[in-house]
């Protein structure tokens, strides 16, 4: 480790990291390569330990070869730093603890007790959200907790308004909101913190971020994986629960909210509350008109045959679980007023695809070819992944002596990987482990932000459950239902999809 790196490190508080679920799938393929990143920028503490904690007996030699061959699998096209692997190995250590019961937990407090200073203690329940209650519960009664406990949680919390606010109540009862850590990893993304950037430290775009420029919004986030293994949880969420409570509203909240007072992290979850509380309910009209859902057949990714989700291995072929959602909603305050939200993300999709598309409106005036009229819109193209980066469509004449005043649109476009060939992308769980270590929280989701976002998508679900339609089907490897097309034809208009 270098001087600088050092010195970086020291800037970074040590903690104890005590990793629930630690031999799972998100601790594996996400957690631990995000914290060997962190190790190799020189950006852990100096003396943070991690406690791994999981159900299966297991020496710590034995966790330490799977973390490495975790790393191994899911660092692709990195070779492992050999120096950085082995300080990296001497932070890990292993406790098997049944989550369920009180006695265990005093393995907890006893490696707590080893600490070589007053540092604080960082919990990561990487486990389902059924038993965070249970584990706090436990944690509190084993005296493993003390003022500097902050506990980190991944959304979504819950199946509905009712359920969230119980497992919130269970956590509420240990921690108190302040050291509660609500993860929604797309919050982490490198493109959705420039969003903050963009918006506010750019006049060119502050002075049109309001329904006077802007036309219409889309975020669409595609994915072309089907279930994956995960039929049990997912036929119980499906993709509204899943998806748009998630992911696609904390978007929707950066792109409509209005300026925060300052960067603070109350500040912006302010704003983002007010986006919340101001998304137009679903009529049954409106529902009818505006909102399509859909479920997966039998099709063609990426030239492989692949099931449909009824033919999905334990699949309840009876199952009416959408694996696809489109809609149009509204923010009725005096920014958006009128200006259409066109929400879409689905399984089996084409592309793997996350991306927000903001469309300013037209010149009033035009004064060029008519045939190019339909031409005469600029885009700002926000792309999440696979490839982070921001582009500003834009219209000039086309190059040529016989060309005439004819346009031709084309990019202003920021490639992170482009523009910053030298620097690696940090993944959206680096940034977010790095802020829980300093106590920031401006990157996660306050417990009100959860409850009004349930509170939307509760009255939607009401009103497909009161219709019971069956999802509409679409094959494997297309964007979705035809009828999702449609949806935003009937405004004149249709998904952008230059990919």
């Amino acid at each position: 480790m270098t001087q600088e790196t050092r010195s970086v490190a020291s800037a970074t508080p040590s903690v104890d990291l005590a990793m629930f679920g630690a031999l799972g799938d998100l601790a594996l393929r996400k957690l631990f390569p995000a914290l060997y990143h962190l190790e190799r920028e020189g950006l852990l503490g100096e003396t943070t330990r991690i406690l791994g904690l999981a159900r299966q007996s297991l020496e710590t030699a034995a966790f330490r070869d799977k973390v490495t061959a975790a790393l191994k699998t899911h660092l692709k096209g990195e070779t492992l730093d050999k120096a950085c692997l082995a300080r990296f190995l001497e932070r890990l250590e292993f406790i098997s603890v049944d989550f369920a019961k009180p006695e265990g937990y005093v393995a907890i407090r006893d490696w707590r007790q080893q600490a070589p200073d007053a540092r604080p203690l960082m919990i990561y329940l990487a486990v389902p959200a059924s038993i965070y209650g249970a584990i706090c519960h436990n944690l509190k009664a084993g005296d493993c907790l003390d003022d500097s406990a902050r506990v980190v949680v991944e959304k979504p919390i819950g199946y509905d308004l009712d359920s969230s606010n119980a497992i919130n109540d269970a956590i509420g009862a240990v921690f108190p909101e302040s050291r509660v850590y609500r993860i929604d990893h797309y919050l982490g993304k490198e493109t959705v913190q420039n969003l903050i950037a963009l918006r506010f430290a750019n006049p060119l775009f502050g002075t049109q971020w309001n329904q006077n420029h802007i036309s219409h919004v889309e975020i669409t986030v595609a994915e072309k994986v089907g279930i994956e293994g995960r039929w049990g949880y997912f036929d119980q969420a499906g993709q509204l629960r899943d998806m748009v409570q998630n992911h696609l509203l904390q978007l929707l909240c950066l792109i409509a909210m209005d300026p925060p007072s300052n960067l603070d992290a109350d500040a912006i979850r302010d704003e983002k509350v007010k986006v919340l509380k101001a998304l137009k309910p679903f009529t049954p009209e409106v529902l009818e008109r505006d909102v399509v859902r859909g479920q997966y057949i039998a099709g063609s990714v990426d030239g492989q045959g692949v099931p449909g989700y009824l033919d999905e291995e334990g699949a309840n072929t009876t199952s009416r679980t959408e694996t696809f959602v489109a809609m149009k909603t509204e923010v009725a305050n005096w920014r958006w007023a009128g200006v259409p939200f066109y929400l879409r993300t689905g399984k089996r999709m084409p592309e793997k695809l996350s991306q927000i598309v903001i469309h300013f409106r037209q010149q009033p005036h035009y004064i060029f070819d008519p045939d190019q009229r339909g031409l005469a819109s600029n885009k700002l193209i926000i792309r999440l992944q696979p490839e982070e980066g921001i582009a500003l469509q834009v219209l000039t004449k086309d190059s040529g002596l016989d060309k005439g005043m004819r346009l031709r649109p084309g990019p202003l476009d920021l490639d992170f990987n482009s523009a910053f060939p030298k620097s690696r992308i940090p993944d959206a769980y680096e940034r977010l482990l790095l802020e829980v270590m300093k106590g920031q929280q401006y990157l996660f989701v306050r417990r009100d932000e959860v409850e009004f976002a349930w509170r939307w998508i509760d009255q939607l679900i009401g009103a497909w459950e009161a219709r019971d339609d069956a999802p509409r089907r679409y094959p494997a490897g297309s964007w979705g239902p035809v009828a999702s097309i449609a949806m935003i034809t009937q405004d004149g208009r249709s998904w952008y999809e230059d990919y």
